[in-house]
């Protein structure tokens, strides 16, 4: 078990399946060292987390659904991994969308929940660049969608 897993058991996070494209779409490329994952939805064994923040949801809610694609992002990176999350060396960019009322002005603290988990998992290799955007829908109503750049050995 590595670190990484050994970090994921602590916080109590057990990796989902991967979530199969749901369009025609690969889940992730590797291109040289970096790897790129497609959006990643706010999915759990629960369900979809649907919601428009401002409207039905609040921070907290959008928070929570941005650590579910947090999750969904590390379990793809695992399959791009070929199981070894050791392999990461680097959380290089996240593009956080979030599904808002206009004028919603939080949206990076939503984003922050996917932003807060990463390093709590990478620690230091954890931190990365980042853009966080409202939008007025998501795919299959979605509250929350975060793709992401990163870099492994």
């Amino acid at each position: 078990m590595s670190a990484i897993d050994t970090r994921l058991a602590d916080l109590g996070i057990t990796l989902p399946e991967p979530v199969a494209p749901v369009a025609n779409y690969v889940p992730f490329v590797q291109s040289g060292s970096q790897v790129f994952i497609s959006g990643q939805v706010s999915i759990s064994a629960d369900g979809l987390v649907k919601g428009t923040l401002g409207s039905d949801m609040d921070v907290a809610a959008g928070q929570a659904a941005a650590r579910l694609c947090a999750i969904n992002l590390i379990a793809q990176l695992k399959s791009a991994c070929g199981g070894d999350l050791s392999r990461v060396k680097r959380v290089v960019k996240l593009g956080g969308f979030v599904a808002a009322v206009p004028g919603f002005t939080d949206i990076p603290l939503v984003i922050n929940g996917c932003s807060d988990l990463m390093v709590e998992v990478f620690g230091d290799a954890g931190r990365h660049a980042r853009s966080a955007v409202s939008c007025p829908v998501l795919p299959l109503g979605a509250a929350v969608e975060v793709d992401g750049v990163f870099e492994i050995a």
